[in-house]
C-alpha cells in the first residue's frame, strides 16, 4: 500500500502544451519527459456498490505491464486529495479478486459479491509526466508532474481528459500547492478533485459527483483559530466543487450556491477582529470582492431576466479559462495551509484565535447584533444594505458554529436573517422597502435575537 497525495488541476489544451515548456518546470525537470499510453478500464457492480463506498477499481495496461489499482475512500480539501492506493501486477488483462480482501477492502464492503463486479467504462489518455524536484529550505521537494490527455468512456457517452495532476513523491504537502500556486500566476488552472472515474460515473449519473462536502462538526472546546480554519476549509472545498459542477452541466441553482458560498467565505474573513489582523486577510478579502462584484451582480441581475441565466455559463466558462478564479483557490489554499491570519496578531489577538467557540462565538454575535441597530433601519429601510457585510459575518456563524450556541429558535431565526440579507440585496421600490420594515419587525421580535442582545 502507498498514500498517494495529489492535486488535480484542470486545463486546456493550450495551457497543457504551455505546461510542458513552462520555464520553472524546465528548471526543475532534470530526466525529461516520459510519454505513455494508458488504457484504464474500470469495474463495480450494477448497483455501483463501490462507488457508493468511495472505492474506484481498475485494471491499467501501461505498455507491457497490466496493473490492478484498488483507490479507497480518502480525504480531498480544496483540490489536495490524499487516499490510500494498492496496486498488484497482474498476467493478463482480468480481476484477480482474490486481492481484494484483508485490509485493503473496505468492511462495508465485507458482504459484497465479488463475482458481480463487472466493467462499467474506460479512462484512455496519453501521459507526459516528469520528476520535477528542488530545494525547498533544508529540505528537498520531490514532485511527479503528469500531463494528462484523452478521455472517459461511459457507453455512448465520452468527456475529454485534459488536466496537470501534480503527485508528491517527497517533502511537505505545501510544497504541492506551492508550485500549483506559481505556475497559476502565469496560466489559467482549476484546482478540481473530480477523479477520472468520478467523471466516468457523473457520464451515467450527473448527480452522482457529490458537491456536498461533509459540514464542518464544530463544537464549544474547539478554538476559534481551529473553528475558522474548519469552516474555511469547506466553504474553499464547496466553491471549487460547485465550479467544476456549474462548468460541467450549466444548472443556474448552482452558480447561485456559488456565490452564496463565496460570500460566506468574505463574511468569515473579515469576523475574526484582531484575532485575523485586517492586514494578514487584506489579499483574500480583495480577491473575493472583485468575484463577488462581478458574478453576485449577475446572479441577482438573473433571477428576473433569463437572457442573463441563458447567458451566463458561458461567461463562466471564460472565468475558468483567466487565472482569476484559480489563483484565487490556490493561494487561498496555501493561505489556510500556513495558517497565515496567525502570523501578525498581537497578545491580544493570540488570546482571541486561543479562545474556546463556546465563549467567544455569543460574545460576537451579541456585539454584532447590538452594532446592528435593527430599530434604525425599521425607521429607514432604504439604508438597510448598508449593514450587509454585519449580517453576513452574524449569518456565516450562526450557520456553522451553532452547534456552540444555545439560543432558544436559532434555526428560525437564521431563516428570518436569510429573508432580510435577501431584501437588502433587490434594488429599492415601495413594495422593498415595506418588505424590509415588516422583515425588521420579524427579527427583533424572534426569541433569539433577543437573546443575542442580552449577551
Amino acid at each position: 500500500m502507498q498514500k498517494e497525495t495529489e492535486i488535480k488541476l484542470r486545463v486546456s489544451r493550450e495551457t497543457l502544451i504551455a505546461l510542458r515548456e513552462h520555464p520553472l518546470l524546465k528548471k526543475r525537470n532534470k530526466g525529461g519527459w516520459e510519454r505513455l499510453e494508458l488504457f484504464n478500464q474500470y469495474f463495480d457492480t450494477p448497483e455501483r456498490e463501490l462507488a457508493h463506498a468511495k472505492v474506484a477499481l481498475r485494471l491499467r495496461r501501461d505498455g507491457d505491464a497490466i496493473i490492478q489499482t484498488l483507490k479507497t475512500r480518502g480525504q480531498s480539501v480544496a483540490g489536495l486529495s490524499e487516499r490510500n492506493e494498492y496496486n498488484w501486477d497482474v498476467p493478463k488483462a482480468k480481476l484477480d479478486l482474490k486481492k481484494l480482501d484483508g485490509e485493503c477492502w473496505p468492511e462495508q464492503l465485507a458482504d459484497l459479491d465479488k463475482k458481480t463486479i463487472k466493467p462499467v467504462f474506460t479512462t484512455d489518455f496519453v501521459r507526459e509526466k516528469a520528476e520535477i524536484a528542488w530545494g525547498r529550505g533544508k529540505t528537498k521537494v520531490v514532485i511527479e508532474a503528469a500531463l494528462d490527455l484523452g478521455k472517459v468512456v461511459a457507453g455512448k457517452q465520452q468527456e475529454e481528459i485534459c488536466e496537470l495532476e501534480l503527485e508528491l513523491r517527497e517533502g511537505d504537502p505545501a510544497a504541492l500547492l506551492e508550485l500549483a500556486a506559481e505556475l497559476a500566476e502565469k496560466l489559467p488552472l482549476m484546482p478540481c478533485d473530480i477523479s477520472k472515474a468520478e467523471r466516468g460515473y457523473r457520464l451515467f449519473d450527473a448527480s452522482s459527483y457529490s458537491i456536498k462536502l461533509p459540514t464542518p462538526e464544530l463544537h464549544g472546546e474547539l478554538s476559534v483559530d481551529d473553528a475558522f480554519n474548519a469552516i474555511a476549509w469547506f466553504l474553499l472545498g464547496s466553491s471549487q466543487r460547485l465550479a467544476e459542477q456549474y462548468r460541467f452541466n450549466g444548472h443556474w441553482s448552482l452558480l447561485q450556491e456559488w456565490v452564496e458560498v463565496l460570500a460566506e467565505l468574505r463574511a468569515l474573513a473579515g469576523s475574526l477582529g484582531q484575532a485575523a489582523p485586517r492586514s494578514t486577510t487584506h489579499d483574500l478579502r480583495a480577491a473575493l470582492d472583485a468575484l463577488l462584484e462581478d458574478w453576485r451582480t449577475l446572479v441577482l441581475a438573473g433571477q428576473e431576466d433569463g437572457d442573463v441565466r441563458a447567458a451566463a455559463h458561458e461567461q463562466f466558462i471564460e472565468e475558468l479559462q483567466d487565472t482569476r478564479w484559480g489563483l484565487f483557490s490556490l493561494t487561498t489554499s496555501r493561505w489556510l495551509m500556513a495558517r497565515s491570519w496567525t502570523v501578525e496578531r498581537n497578545n491580544r489577538g493570540n488570546r482571541q484565535g486561543h479562545a474556546m467557540l463556546s465563549s467567544w462565538v455569543p460574545r460576537f454575535l451579541g456585539d454584532e447584533a447590538t452594532a446592528l441597530n435593527l430599530p434604525r433601519y425599521q425607521q429607514q429601510p432604504e439604508d438597510l444594505a448598508e449593514q450587509l457585510p454585519r449580517i453576513e459575518r452574524i449569518q456565516v456563524w450562526l450557520h456553522y458554529a451553532r452547534q456552540a450556541l444555545d439560543l432558544p429558535e436559532l434555526d428560525r431565526l437564521y431563516g428570518e436573517l436569510n429573508k432580510l440579507e435577501q431584501l437588502a440585496h433587490l434594488d429599492i421600490t415601495d413594495e422593498i422597502l415595506d418588505a424590509r420594515m415588516q422583515q425588521t419587525i420579524t427579527v427583533l421580535q424572534s426569541r433569539a435575537w433577543k437573546t443575542l442582545l442580552k449577551l
